[in-house]
Order: C-alpha cells, then sequence, then structure tokens
C-alpha cells in the first residue's frame, strides 16, 4: 500500500475544506436570514439552524465525501438546529459580543459532537478532538465575525459570515488534515461501505 501517495492526496483533497467552509458559512447564513429574518425565537433558532446547517453541511460533507458518509449531512443540520437554538435561547437573544460568542460556542457543541460520532462511525482515530475542538472554533468565527459586522449584528444572523469562516475553516482544516493522514490507509474503502 502506497501510504505516502495517500498521505499526499489527503492533503491535497483538504485544501477543499476551508474552500466549502468559506463559501458555505455566508451562503448559508443568508438563505436563512432571508427565510427567517434573524434569530430572535426558539422556532427562528431551529429553522435557521435547519437551513444553514443542511447548506453547509453539504458543502463539507462535497469537501470530505471521500471520507465521510453522508451522513455527515445530517449531523451537520441537527447538530446545527440544536446548537443555535440551545445557544441563541441561552443568551436570551442578546446581540453583544459576549452573547454571540457564547451562541458559536454552544452551537460548535452540538455540530461538534454529532459530526465526532460520524468520524468515529468511520473509525477515524481522534475523533473525540473534533467534539473538543468545535465549540471554541466556532467561538471565535463569531468573535471575529462581531468585529466586521458590527454594525449589522442587531440582525441575528444564525451564522458568521465570511471573516469567522475563513478562520474557522482553517483552524479546523489543519485538524482534519491531522485526522485524516493518521487514518489514510484504512479509511479510503471504509466511507463508500458506510450506511446506504
Amino acid at each position: 500500500m502506497d501510504t505516502q501517495g495517500d498521505r499526499t492526496s489527503t492533503a491535497r483533497r483538504m485544501w477543499l475544506w476551508p474552500v466549502a467552509i468559506l463559501v458555505s458559512f455566508p451562503i448559508g447564513g443568508y438563505i436563512a436570514d432571508l427565510v427567517m429574518d434573524g434569530v430572535d425565537s426558539v422556532g427562528a433558532g431551529l429553522a435557521g439552524g435547519l437551513i444553514a446547517g443542511a447548506i453547509i453541511g453539504a458543502a463539507e460533507w462535497f469537501a470530505l465525501r471521500q471520507w465521510v458518509s453522508w451522513l455527515w449531512i445530517l449531523a451537520t443540520t441537527a447538530g446545527m438546529a440544536a446548537g443555535l437554538t440551545a445557544g441563541a435561547a441561552l443568551v436570551d437573544y442578546g446581540i453583544d459580543r459576549g452573547d454571540i460568542v457564547l451562541m458559536g460556542a454552544v452551537t460548535g457543541v452540538g455540530v461538534g459532537v454529532l459530526q465526532a460520532l460520524v468520524l468515529a462511525r468511520q473509525r477515524i482515530p481522534g475523533a473525540f478532538w473534533w467534539a473538543v475542538a468545535n465549540p471554541p472554533a466556532w467561538a471565535l468565527g463569531w468573535f471575529v465575525s462581531s468585529y466586521v459586522i458590527a454594525r449589522n449584528i442587531d440582525e441575528r444572523f444564525p451564522v458568521f459570515g465570511a471573516s469567522g469562516a475563513l478562520v474557522f475553516g482553517l483552524l479546523t482544516w489543519l485538524l482534519l488534515a491531522a485526522l485524516f493522514r493518521a487514518a489514510a490507509p484504512k479509511v479510503r474503502g471504509t466511507a463508500a461501505t458506510a450506511a446506504p
């Protein structure tokens, strides 16, 4: 088995991850915001999370489809819906910087835990670290975006914009690259045999 070739292929393929993040987060957030007009209630949080989560999850899955099954899309959608709903309610739909950072961290818990379960199902070593890394990465994404969109933060977007997505995408790309590189020899056939 050519492990050097697998590592090179993994590193090359992982460049799609930050691109998928940079494209899907603003688009998913924008579409969810058009439909919900701000996350200001439980229903808006749930619907906004479902819409943005489905778009983000599909884009992320496209970047990772060689390593993970389509369950990634469902995990991202459900995780974002639950996390955004809980996080927004926890801060009482506040828009102070601390509120949106905490909301981001809670959203990251929902998304990170469910995505980590998909990684574990694919037998990716260290999937636990994905669940641990997501809350601070989501919080940091919101922290960065809060400076960029300060004038219209009161629109209560469901997810951070391009500036936060860039930071989030690069940080999580480093972790995913390490996880998939460690798993490269065994994962290639696992995603193909995952649940139909």
